[in-house]
C-alpha cells in the first residue's frame, strides 16, 4: 500500500539530504474524506436549525414553510449522499479486504492497548520514550471506528425520521422518539469531537497535510510513526538521520 517517492532535496548541517516522502492515503481516499466532511457538515448545520427551531436565531431562518422545506430537502440530499458513502466504504474495503489488497491496519489490536498504556507513562514523566506506533496509532483508530459507529446510528436512525409511517407499520411507535433522540444526541456529539479531537489532532498538536497530499514526509513517519517506518524501510528509526542522506 505504501511506496516511497522522490521529492526535492533539502539542506541539513551535514550536507544534502534528499527528504523521502511516503504515501498515506490514495486519491480515492482522500475524496472519500472530503466528501464525508462535506456531507457531514451539510447534514450538521441543517439538523441544528430544525432541532432548536424555537430558538430566534432558527425561526428567523425557517422564517416560512418554503424555507423549512428548503433545508429539509437538503438535508435529505445530504443524508443519500452520506448513505450511499457509507455503502462505498462497506463495500470497497470489504472486497478489498477479502482479495488481500488491503492491509488490516485500522483494526484495533492488542498493541493498541499496549500503546496506549506506554503513552500514559509518557504522559505521567514515569518514561522519556514513546511507543513506536504503526500506521495508525491508538487514538486515530479510536477517532476512525467511534466515527464509524456515530455514522450507522445516524445513517438509521435517520431513516427512520424520514419515514416514520413505513416503520411504525412493523415497529413500535416508541421506536421514533427514540431514534430522534439518538439521532439528534449523536450528531451533536460527534460534531464536537471533530472540532475538539480531530482537528486538534491534525491541525494543531502538529500540522498534517497528509490528508491534502496523500504523502506523509520521511522526518515524520519516523518520529510519528516509528513502527510503519521500520517495515517499510529496514532501518531502525532510531538512527539518527536514518534513510535521509543523499
Amino acid at each position: 500500500m505504501s511506496a516511497v517517492s522522490p521529492s526535492a532535496p533539502a539542506t541539513a548541517s551535514r550536507g544534502v539530504q534528499t527528504l523521502r516522502f511516503f504515501q498515506r492515503f490514495t486519491r480515492a481516499q482522500r475524496w472519500e474524506h472530503w466528501l464525508l466532511f462535506l456531507s457531514f457538515t451539510v447534514l450538521f448545520l441543517t439538523g441544528v436549525v430544525q432541532k432548536y427551531r424555537t430558538e430566534a436565531w432558527s425561526q428567523q431562518i425557517l422564517s416560512t414553510p418554503d424555507r423549512l422545506e428548503l433545508v429539509r430537502n437538503i438535508h435529505h440530499a445530504a443524508a443519500i449522499v452520506l448513505t450511499l458513502q457509507v455503502l462505498y466504504h462497506l463495500g470497497r474495503a470489504t472486497y478489498l479486504l477479502s482479495k488481500r489488497q488491503m492491509s488490516p491496519a485500522l483494526f484495533p489490536t492488542w498493541q493498541d492497548v499496549r500503546d496506549a498504556g506506554s503513552m500514559i507513562k509518557y504522559l505521567l514523566f514515569l518514561t522519556n520514550k514513546t511507543p513506536k506506533f504503526g500506521k495508525y496509532n491508538f487514538e486515530q483508530k479510536f477517532t476512525y471506528w467511534f466515527l464509524f459507529f456515530g455514522l450507522g446510528i445516524m445513517v438509521v436512525t435517520g431513516f427512520v425520521l424520514w419515514f416514520p409511517v413505513q416503520v411504525t407499520a412493523v415497529l413500535p411507535g416508541g421506536v421514533v422518539p427514540a431514534a430522534k433522540l439518538a439521532h439528534s444526541t449523536e450528531a451533536i456529539v460527534a460534531a464536537i469531537f471533530v472540532l475538539i479531537w480531530h482537528l486538534y489532532h491534525v491541525l494543531v498538536q502538529r500540522l498534517n497535510l497528509s490528508m491534502f497530499t496523500g504523502r506523509l514526509n520521511e522526518d515524520d513517519l519516523r518520529a510519528y510513526h516509528a513502527a510503519e517506518y521500520e517495515r517499510l524501510t529496514g532501518q531502525s528509526a532510531d538512527e539518527p538521520g536514518g534513510g535521509g542522506q543523499a
